[in-house]
């Protein structure tokens, strides 16, 4: 069986480093598994060295599309150009996918238009909000991939109502918690740490990126001075997406508790949330994440992609009005925050359930 494995954004990387550890594992007892890692491109990180691969054991790719930059439509456009000269020039029986980037999207549909099997990883989950392009992706890759493994029982439920057969679809869990789990024991304590003086359970993590927290100046203001007086004094430790930095620049927003400070890498970041009061978020990722820490989390949306982290986890979903904030801050404070629980199969063996099923179904 040959794969072709595709991410196109940081996080992607580390939602394939288990299948990647999964394929390894196989290999040493069974028929090989050849695969191929295909980085689109799509975003340029700055922190994405070569120790950001070697930090989580994950492999160089073997292409790198350099796809990055443009519209939506030009991004699109330019990934599938590039890819199906990629796929033309090394064949392969499965693409697989991961989540819901633009890669996702742009890259199953140059599979399928070539008679190449899609597996979609993280498939069927739904905010069932249109203006979200992500949602987009989720819909239009699961409307022609040919096996869907899932990360919930909702997912799969979201797929059979839209007339996916019940033996295309395999609940496996979730490797975003598979790379958590192999890591938590190497986090490591970053700079801020020391510099702001942070304490166990003592300080809040913010993260925000999405345009309806950050793309209006004075709503993203007054989000912020809600969250500043919420906290009683505790510190927030802010790393700046770069959507965000650009607003923040010109609201000037300072408070002696507030910290805003780079992006971090995925061992320092989680350290943080590991060992924080609370996360305050508009991201699904980190809720995941929160849950399986059982790290209390706010999130500043009005939809999510993932109930299980509200429904079994530790996730509080209180929407984009700030005014929604002190209700949530009295809850914690007042130690009345639900203490959650990990949702099935979360258990850090999904990359092994994905190889498995894979193996039985292409061998």
């Amino acid at each position: 069986m040959r794969i072709t494995i595709i991410a196109g954004a940081r996080p992607n990387f580390m939602k394939i480093a288990p299948i990647i550890d999964a394929i390894k594992f196989h290999n040493n007892t069974h028929e090989n598994i050849q695969y191929r890692l295909v980085h689109t491109g799509q975003h340029y990180d700055k922190n994405m060295s070569d120790s950001f691969f070697e930090q989580l054991g994950i492999p160089l790719p073997d292409a790198n599309l350099e796809s990055g930059g443009g519209t939506q439509a030009e991004q699109t456009a330019n990934i599938m150009v590039r890819f199906e000269k990629e796929l033309l020039e090394h064949s392969a029986d499965v693409v697989l996918v991961v989540g819901d980037v633009t890669s996702t999207l742009a890259c199953s549909i140059v599979a399928k238009k070539l008679n190449i099997d899609v597996v979609h990883v993280e498939a069927g989950i739904r905010s069932h909000d249109l203006s979200m392009p992500e949602e987009i992706n989720r819909m239009v890759t699961d409307s022609i991939s040919d096996h869907f493994f899932t990360t919930s029982e909702v997912a799969n439920q979201n797929l059979e109502s839209a007339g996916v057969s019940k033996n295309q679809i395999h609940f496996v869990g979730n490797t975003m918690i598979d790379t958590l789990l192999k890591h938590e024991s190497r986090f490591l304590k970053p700079g801020i740490w020391n510099h702001a003086n942070l304490t166990n359970q003592n300080y809040f993590v913010l993260t925000l990126h999405r345009p309806a927290n950050v793309d209006g100046e004075i709503k993203l203001k007054n989000l912020l001075e809600t969250i500043i007086n919420g906290v009683r004094g505790l510190p927030i430790v802010f790393p700046v997406h770069p959507r965000t930095a650009k607003n923040l620049n010109s609201i000037g927003i300072e408070a002696e508790n507030l910290f805003m400070i780079d992006p971090m890498s995925y061992l320092e970041f989680n350290y943080l949330v590991k060992y924080a009061k609370a996360v305050i978020t508009d991201s699904g990722g980190i809720t995941e994440e929160t849950t399986v820490l059982r790290v209390p989390c706010i999130t500043l949306r009005n939809n999510t992609e993932r109930p299980e982290t509200v429904e079994i986890g530790t996730n509080e979903l209180i929407g984009t009005d700030p005014l929604n904030l002190p209700p949530a801050f009295n809850k914690l404070f007042n130690g009345d925050w639900k203490k959650g629980d990990i949702p099935p199969l979360w258990d850090g063996n999904t990359g092994i359930r994905i190889i498995q099923k894979l193996n039985e179904l292409y061998n």
